[in-house]
């Protein structure tokens, strides 16, 4: 303490009566920041000066559940809409005799397939499929007042077989009159401009069938196979991707993973894709991947059941069954075609069970492929095993099948503004 007494002397009077009232002011100040801290603690221990006050509890921190919904966006809000869907969702079907007279003779037309399983109906099963499953449907109603939505029953499959008709302009115009027809002799079409009203089709010129008549074209809904944001007449968020299946026997055990001992498998003509020769001069001696440009050596389904990833590749459009084929006998789709509006994509994640190749990326698809690690593809794999359901018909639909996965998407739509009539 003397040293700092006989420093403080041998400083002159004005700096010395400065550095005093400085160390004041920092004394002061420090007291009575040690004031407000004693008081503040005091508060929070229920000191007596708090008496009769609770003291406050700490705060319940924030805890958020997620639930894993595996293959889905999210499980608990579709299977919610999904349940409110079957209760009150209504479709009404125009009977043969809507039409005006001169569709007697075509009657065959708008009915049923007689034989929707024939394997040679092959890529227009889906079309024949849903017809069926919609007339044995708790959904119909014979009450057109009741009606959410109004179903066109028209089939442009038979419509191409029918050699009175068959030609690609000769459908467009079948379709225009009978669509005219429904608008004149009846009240539904009017009052909403078509845009309540739906068909369904999987052939390759279904997109031309409603090229001549406007409001089919503009407002109605097309359930359609070649689901293409490139291709004209298909509108996104208008029409709906129909899932393209094949008519295949049921596989009730799947080859498990580990007996999968090919990496890769594709069998299809080349003729109309440039992505599929590209593939087949790439790897198309390539031991660990099986890729044929035509019919394979063995049989068609094998290259499924043998392989752990399967390609889907546009062909003339972006759609072909090898994708249900694929979830079918549990390989992993590998799709490789641009603009393809994949079925029910609001609902399904497809990057959890599917691996999705752009097309300018075919070069990189075996580095891609091999990238996956084990961990990754058995998660692909058992969530394949969980949307395999989805992908197949009924003739009394059932449960989550295709039938009524689509119907999903038309209950999505319903709320069309209806116009009064």
């Amino acid at each position: 303490m003397k040293p700092v007494c006989l420093f403080l002397n041998k400083m002159p009077k004005l700096k010395r009566r400065l550095l005093l009232t400085v160390l004041l002011l920092l004394a002061v100040s420090s007291a009575s920041w040690f004031a407000i801290f004693l008081l503040h603690s005091s508060e929070e221990q229920g000191s007596p000066s708090n008496l009769g006050r609770l003291s406050a509890s700490p705060p319940t921190p924030h805890i958020t559940l997620t639930v894993d919904s595996g293959p889905y966006h999210n499980w608990q809000l579709f299977a919610a809409d999904f349940e409110d869907m079957i209760q009150s969702f209504k479709i009404y079907v125009y009977p043969t005799t809507s039409a005006s007279s001169s569709f007697a003779s075509s009657a065959s037309i708008f009915l049923p397939h007689p034989n929707p399983f024939d394997p040679k109906l092959g890529n227009y099963f889906s079309e024949h499929m849903f017809k069926l499953s919609l007339l044995s449907s708790s959904l119909i109603t014979t009450n057109p007042e009741k009606a959410h939505l109004f179903f066109l029953p028209f089939s442009v499959n038979l419509l191409r077989n029918d050699p009175r008709v068959h030609s690609e302009p000769s459908i467009a115009d079948f379709v225009a009159r009978y669509t005219t027809s429904i608008s004149q002799d009846l009240p539904f079409w009017n009052a909403s401009l078509g845009s309540d009203h739906f068909y369904a089709c999987c052939h390759s010129v279904c997109r031309e069938a409603s090229s001549k008549h406007v409001g089919l074209r503009n407002n109605a809904i097309q359930l359609t196979c070649s689901s293409s944001y490139f291709q004209r007449f298909y509108v996104t968020h208008k029409d709906v991707a129909l899932p393209q299946v094949w008519p295949r026997p049921p596989q009730h055990a799947l080859n498990p993973p580990h007996a999968r001992d090919k990496l890769v498998y594709f069998a299809g003509r080349i003729q109309n894709s440039n992505i599929r020769q590209q593939l087949v001069d790439l790897w198309g001696n390539d031991t660990y991947m099986d890729i044929f440009p035509s019919q394979p050596s063995y049989p068609y389904e094998e290259g499924f059941r043998r392989s752990k990833y399967c390609l889907h590749v546009k062909g003339y459009e972006v759609n072909t069954a090898r994708v249900s084929d694929a979830l079918h006998y549990g390989c992993i789709p590998v799709i490789i075609s641009n603009h393809y509006e994949l079925p029910f994509a609001n609902v399904l994640d497809w990057s959890k069970f599917s691996v999705i190749v752009n097309n300018g990326d075919v070069a990189f698809l075996k580095r891609t492929l091999l990238s996956i690690t084990r961990r990754k593809y058995m998660s692909m794999y058992h969530n394949l095993c969980k949307v395999r359901r989805h992908f197949v018909w009924h003739e009394t639909p059932k449960g989550y099948d295709s039938f009524y996965m689509t119907a999903y998407q038309l209950w999505l739509k319903r709320r069309s503004l209806r116009l009064s009539s």
